[in-house]
């Protein structure tokens, strides 16, 4: 069987860091993000990413060491991940695929009212 693609939620929380913000440990996330060739989107409180599991767990583990490596000496990450077999996700639409549905069904509800 080929790697399951994974559409996933994590959020990432350094600790012991001493300061109310965590801006500059999630920056360096997404810096980690971005040479990992996955498709990605920070929000507010965490990031969806996507693509073959293997990379989607490779790149949050790679987060962890780079937030470990600016300083953070603890790293705690809440995860949610969805596969699925029953159709083809194109790469980079699992997420965007998800909210554009939701959008429509609310756009449809609209031209009715």
């Amino acid at each position: 069987m080929s790697d399951l693609y994974a559409v996933a939620d994590f959020c990432l929380i350094p600790m012991g860091i001493g300061e109310p913000s965590v801006a500059k440990y999630i920056a360096e996330c997404q810096r980690v993000l971005e040479k990992a060739g996955v498709h990605y989107k920070m929000h507010g409180y965490g990031t969806n990413i996507e693509g073959p599991w293997s990379a989607v767990m490779q790149a949050i583990h790679d987060c962890h060491a780079a937030v470990h490596a600016k300083g953070a000496p603890r790293v705690a990450t809440d995860i949610r991940i969805g596969t699925r077999t029953d159709r083809e996700i194109a790469p980079g639409q699992g997420n965007e695929g998800k909210v554009k549905r939701v959008e429509d069904i609310l756009a449809q509800e609209e031209t009715k009212a």
